[in-house]
């Protein structure tokens, strides 16, 4: 049993502180030899999610001319994306990208300023290339219900997800499927079970061989389902929810979940329906993720965070249910938003914010991290590598927030990926940032 009053104090010990894009080629940078990647006699690398620091993958951005047909999917707004007309608050740093495409923005210099597009191979490759070299042990694969239902959308995504799925074998690093329900319906539900069942046969998913990377836990292949009991309106039921799950698992229980649920779910508070159907559901559940994204920031976390983060964890051993809290960088939604007051909402302080939650998590007895997100730039929570402030592009009115000037543009990669290696079982490690050499 965890003694809840001794990690609040350890909480406390905690900081407190509109043209058309034009593909440009060019030369990659010549590779590092890739170390051999070691699969068991089974072929399955990752056998539990415990032990592992893994981030979201939206994949969802697309670009004019990169194949897809989508134009600049979630780069634009209003269907346009030129200055003034955009939902990113970060702009991606491209320059190890093999391919990048010319947009209507331009650097203080006149330069034009070019953006990627994750249905490119090479693009995905380069991520999962950097999750390796900064030791950060894989992500979820987002796969929007409301996007994949139309033809466009899951072109989109299963083109992602098999660059993806190479990727994570080349790479060695961790992978699974999660369906984000925002916008779905309780009539998206049958679609949902219809689309996991069309994708094990489509990817061979669970093949061994073909796939030794697709993560398992607690010795089935893990689906994460986001969106479960939030109480802002949504068109489907927690009984939905239920009968999707009965569905995956199914007698034989195929898969094992992770849901995501709002971060004030034990209580039934603030974010969450009030109703005890959602912790009947989650006892089906063999993990949780309590979305934390804007819950608290560096002052308010030791007070949201120290007293929750430990009662949730008594709460899911007592039900043998397994927990996995979410940290994120920081957060802003000024250009999403159209309020220039949004920018750098929830300042990232140099990593401070982000390694205050890691040591929190990892101190009150966590054995796996969600990292939000590795790369959205819409919110700015990316950790991959993005430009800095004083390098990003003209934005009319608005502008992009951009990285610290001081620090490296990896820099957000490489504090996860030591996380990573305090949740691996290294030494050295506290509640004090780590400095990097």
């Amino acid at each position: 049993m965890i003694n809840s009053k001794f990690l609040i104090i350890a909480f406390l010990s905690l900081f407190s502180f509109g043209c058309r894009g034009k593909e440009e080629e060019k030369q990659p940078a010549k590779e590092n030899p890739v170390e051999e990647v070691k699969y068991d006699e089974t072929g399955v690398l990752f056998k539990s999610y415990k032990g592992l620091v893994m981030a979201g993958y939206q994949g969802w951005f697309t670009a004019e001319g990169d194949g897809a047909g989508r134009g600049w999917h979630h780069y634009q707004k209003n269907g346009k994306f030129e200055p003034g007309l955009t939902s990113v608050d970060f702009w991606p740093d491209v320059s190890e990208y093999a391919k990048t495409y010319n947009t209507a923005f331009h650097y203080a210099n006149g330069e034009t300023a070019n953006v990627y597009s994750p249905y490119d191979e090479e693009s995905v490759d380069l991520h999962f290339k950097w999750m390796k070299e900064h030791g950060i042990d894989g992500v979820y694969m987002q796969r929007f219900v409301g996007e994949v239902k139309g033809e466009a959308g899951k072109r989109h995504f299963n083109k992602v997800l098999a660059n993806a799925l190479k990727a994570s074998k080349k790479y060695g690093r961790a992978i699974s499927i999660m369906y984000d329900l925002s916008g779905s319906t309780s009539a998206d539900m049958d679609f949902l079970v219809q689309d996991w069942e069309e994708l094990q046969k489509t990817f061979a998913l669970f093949d061994n061989r073909e796939n030794p990377t697709y993560l398992r836990h607690n010795g089935r292949p893990l689906l994460a389902i986001w969106g479960v009991g939030f109480n802002d309106g949504r068109r489907y039921t927690i009984a939905d929810i239920q009968k999707v799950m009965e569905k995956v698992k199914g007698p034989a229980k195929k898969a094992s979940v992770l849901l995501g649920v709002p971060y004030y779910w034990r209580t039934l508070g603030n974010d969450t329906e009030k109703s005890t159907a959602l912790h009947d559901l989650i006892k089906t559940a063999d993990v949780i993720m309590p979305w934390a994204v804007g819950r608290y920031n560096a002052t308010s976390y030791t007070q949201v965070a120290g007293v929750n983060l430990p009662a949730d964890l008594t709460w899911c051993k007592t039900h043998g249910i397994d927990y996995a809290p979410l940290v994120f960088p920081g957060f802003s939604w000024g250009n999403l938003k159209n309020d220039t007051s949004l920018y750098n909402q929830i300042p990232r302080g140099k990593g401070d914010f982000l390694w205050q939650q890691i040591a929190g998590a990892k101190l009150s007895g966590a054995e796996a991290l969600y990292v939000a997100m590795f790369d959205e730039i819409d919110e700015g929570t990316a950790i991959f590598k993005t430009l800095k402030e004083g390098q990003t592009p003209l934005n009319a009115g608005g502008k992009f927030v951009g990285i610290e000037p001081d620090l490296a543009s990896d820099y957000y990669l490489w504090l996860t990926g030591e996380g990573a290696r305090w949740f691996h079982g290294a030494s050295g490690y506290s509640a004090q940032k780590p400095v990097r050499k």
